[in-house]
């Protein structure tokens, strides 16, 4: 019972916003952090399922004495999971209600005209929260690519390492790698390759070899305590998730939208690339992941973003108040087939039907994101290994845009590329644990053509203040030295 009662409290601590998934499930005191983590990711990603199952069985209303969280819980593990692993009066209580709850999840598949459990997720639900919210993701390292995706068979997290980006609103790299130093940890320096990276060991950590502002250490260490993570001084986030607001390049003043921002790390990447100014409007959906993510950006320091809780898809591109929008980064709900596993987890890979599902659902997004009339770069990402969701969705809506826009080179030093799908799907990117040593992710950087332009181009550098890695910058380089320093951490 000790597992459904430790899912529960952080079901209820990420309703709170306490924290995110990750620094939950690790604050937790379960001995079996990885079964916790497993469980509580499944519970979220079944959520409005759940809720409606609950509803349709009136199970809260016949025992009231029952928290609705351990009730999902229950119910995920009774209907969904591999069964009720407890004993004692809560399993005594969902064997009592089980026929009735059988009976509400076979209407709800006649409803819906479905036959499969996971037919009954929405596409924005396909992937685990695991695998999106600490993504990208969910879970303040949470969206940082750091979670555990359920969907779909990942690599082994061992070789990726534990990624650190400084978060340049709140603190400098020196002070970070001061803290650090005093702390115990030893600074290697500037890494001059992948090796190098690969080679991390004990309490030892490098200053990325291509991204400014990222340090690297062992794939194991924890940092969901270190007081620069609860300060909000650093942020864990992957690699391949720091690439997104990077290559979008805003200069300080732009106007930005961020389509699928939850959790809200790449949003807070971006108000660092801004120094605050400018604005950003920030989407999503879902309550409670924009509560955890007004939780992060507020720990974060973060203050030119506006969060509302709505469909991207319903936002009105015509919008006054969206006229200045000149950069759109659109990280949409995907497979999750990208994200390292750090934990076991039932490892099933999507069906046809749901990377179609999955693939229409993003075609419309890119779309709409594209409609947008002051527009002039956007980003389009996401941590999915299948061409269905990163080349294919490019290749067609490019086709339906004409020369309206283009493909930019993005990144051009970068190891691995788009792969062959069509013409010009090189200048996309992508990672890769085995050749990159980050999750599994896919960028696209398109860019409105302007009278007699040729396509694809080279990513321009957005400003000075900005340069983007490949332009104005050497991969690899140290950042450069701020006249000013910001808020140091004792």
């Amino acid at each position: 019972m000790a597992l459904y009662s430790a899912a529960a409290a952080v079901l209820a601590g990420l309703e709170r916003g306490e924290g995110g998934l990750k620094s939950l499930v690790y604050n937790s005191g379960f001995p079996h952090v990885r079964q916790l983590y497993a469980l509580v990711s499944e519970t979220l990603r079944y959520a409005s399922v759940l809720e409606k199952l609950l509803d349709g069985a009136a199970l809260l209303q016949a025992e009231k004495k029952l928290p609705p969280q351990l009730a999902k819980v229950l119910v995920y593990d009774l209907l969904f999971g591999k069964g009720l692993k407890c004993g004692g009066r809560w399993k005594a209580l969902a064997r009592r209600h089980r026929a009735r709850l059988e009976a509400e999840l076979a209407r709800m598949k006649v409803r819906h005209k479905v036959s499969r459990n996971e037919d009954l997720l929405a596409p924005e639900q396909a992937v685990s929260p695991a695998g999106e919210w600490a993504r990208p993701g969910w879970a303040p390292c949470a969206g940082s690519s750091e979670g555990v995706c359920l969907t779909c068979p990942a690599p082994a997290a061992s070789q990726v390492p534990r990624y650190v980006r400084v978060n340049t609103l709140k603190t400098c790299m020196d002070d970070v790698i001061d803290f650090f130093k005093r702390q115990g940890y030893t600074y290697l320096g500037k890494a001059a390759s992948m090796e190098e990276l690969k080679a991390l060991s004990g309490k030892k950590f490098l200053l990325d070899l291509h991204l400014p502002e990222l340090l690297v250490f062992p794939s194991q260490t924890d940092l969901h305590d270190n007081l620069l993570y609860t300060s909000g001084h650093i942020i864990l986030q992957d690699k391949a998730s720091c690439l997104p607001a990077l290559l979008l390049g805003p200069v300080a003043s732009s106007h930005i939208i961020d389509a699928c921002a939850a959790p809200g790390n790449k949003t807070s990447h971006l108000a660092a690339i801004l120094k605050n100014k400018g604005q950003i409007f920030a989407f999503d959906v879902d309550p409670k992941r924009v509560a955890t993510m007004n939780t992060l950006l507020t720990r974060a320091g973060v203050t030119a973003c506006q969060l509302a809780q709505q469909d991207f898809l319903t936002v009105d591109p015509r919008d006054p108040k969206y006229s200045r929008v000149t950069h759109i980064l659109l990280d949409p709900s995907c497979s999750g087939s990208g994200m390292v596993t750090r934990g076991p987890g039932q490892e099933v890979a999507p069906s046809a039907e749901r990377l179609g599902a999955l693939a229409g659902f993003q075609r419309r997004l890119l779309n709409h994101a594209l409609s947008f009339p002051a527009l002039q770069r956007l980003v389009y990402s996401t941590c999915s290994l299948h061409q269905e969701e990163n080349e294919d969705v490019v290749q067609a809506v490019l086709q339906e845009w004409g020369s309206a826009f283009r493909l930019v080179t993005a990144f051009p030093s970068w190891p691995c590329r788009g792969l062959a799908a069509f013409s010009g799907a090189e200048s996309c990117l992508r990672a890769s644990p085995a050749e990159t040593l980050t999750h599994g992710f896919f960028v696209a950087v398109l860019e409105r053509c302007k009278e007699g332009a040729a396509a694809p181009s080279s990513l321009p550098a957005a400003a000075t203040e900005n340069p983007q890695p490949g332009e104005g910058m050497e991969p690899g380089a140290a950042p450069k030295k701020r006249k000013k320093k910001q808020q140091r951490v004792k």
